[in-house]
């Protein structure tokens, strides 16, 4: 088999029925793909299987034992992708610079392709502590091709984060990290009020409370995603098959954090058809092909958020996240503190005063503005 790319036409050389074009844009780690896609698509090796390993070991060599490469690919930005190929199968696996994996295997045999998944995947994830509580989030980008990268960050259950929170809040927090994705009234979860009440932090342990029936994404550029219609079909319906019998699909949540321009009064006016896509997703025909849930942070006072967003029936939580009072905040620091004033503290602020970990700063004289106004 002869694989390669004419001088001009950047059409990839496969003998076979289908051809197959790489763009300008595209790199080497695309003709892999089409390689390993051609030996699916011509039944050659008509069975595919896919593995995730989070955080994979430095030295985990992440393929059957004996195997050698028969490709390879390191990019700039860190990322390696390998293939290799033995009796009835073929492996693809691509290593990110953050240390998570990606592998695709096709094989001629559902149980060769198994075995060979099994034996690339075994022991490859770095132990984790007994006591670390972390939970997969991806992570979407746009551009030419939207992708999405997963994690695993760290997280703390809600009763370890409970006192975190005002009591005008903790009600309301209480139902949100109990809920376990039945009868749901809303797709939009609203968490607003002033920087640094932990909206983020709350967001943490809400991945991990609602693991079992929700993934969660956050969307690192929100503009991009409600203003290219393909990135927002990709990111919200992503690629998840109907689920076996007996099994329940997984809600998708995707989080946008301080997108505050999408959601003010003047939202339609200013941010064009975003608005609208955002509303399709949760309460339209593209959030009813999917089980789609959209979280929102702001620090934007709720009265000036547009109301077809927080409209009743739209909105499965709303929640005002403010400052601790200062009894509550002195509670939180274990007894009275001259750095809580009289209008409490926020989260933030009492990590700091607890911490002792106050921004360095070096005061400066004004400058003189003489006598002019």
């Amino acid at each position: 088999m002869r694989q390669g790319f004419l001088d001009h036409s950047r059409w990839v050389n496969i003998p076979a029925s289908f051809a197959y074009r790489l763009e300008p844009s595209h790199d080497p780690e695309d003709a892999l793909d089409l390689l390993i896609l051609h030996r699916f698509i011509e039944g050659e090796q008509p069975f595919a299987r896919e593995a995730r390993v989070g955080d994979a070991r430095p030295d985990a060599p992440l393929h059957p034992p004996g195997a050698a490469p028969i490709r390879s690919v390191a990019l700039s930005n860190g990322t390696r992708t390998d293939m290799y190929e033995g009796p009835g199968w073929t492996l693809l696996v691509r290593r990110w610079k953050s240390g998570d994996a990606y592998l695709t295997a096709t094989s001629t045999d559902p149980e060769i392709v198994e075995r060979v998944l099994a034996e690339s995947t075994k022991d490859a994830a770095k132990p984790r502590p007994l006591d670390d509580v972390s939970v997969p989030v991806g992570f979407w980008q746009g551009g030419d091709r939207p992708s999405r990268r997963e994690r695993r960050i760290t997280a703390q259950p809600w009763q370890a984060i409970r006192r975190n929170y005002s009591h005008e809040a903790v009600a309301a927090l209480d139902r949100l990290a109990a809920f376990d994705g039945e009868r749901i009234a809303g797709r939009i979860l609203l968490l607003h009020g002033p920087p640094g009440t932990g909206k983020t932090t709350l967001l943490r342990t809400l991945a991990w409370e609602w693991r079992a029936w929700c993934q969660f994404d956050c969307v690192l550029d929100p503009e991009r995603l409600f203003n290219t219609p393909g990135y927002l079909a990709e990111a919200a319906l992503g690629d998840e098959d109907d689920p076996e019998e007996g099994k329940r699909r997984r809600w998708r949540l995707l989080l946008l954090e301080d997108c505050d321009e999408l959601i003010m009064g003047d939202a339609k006016r200013s941010s064009g058809q975003a608005l609208s896509r955002l509303l399709n997703v949760t309460d339209g025909m593209l959030g009813q092909g999917r089980d789609v849930l959209v979280a929102i942070t702001t620090n934007e006072d709720v009265a000036k958020l547009h109301p077809a967003v927080t409209r009743p029936g739209r909105c499965l939580g709303q929640v005002h996240l403010d400052r601790l009072g200062p009894t509550q905040a002195q509670d939180w620091l274990g007894g009275p503190h001259r750095g809580v004033g009289p209008l409490g503290a926020t989260l933030a602020e009492l990590y700091a005063l607890r911490d002792g970990t106050d921004p360095v700063a070096v005061e400066t004289e004004p400058e003189p503005t003489g006598m002019y106004l």
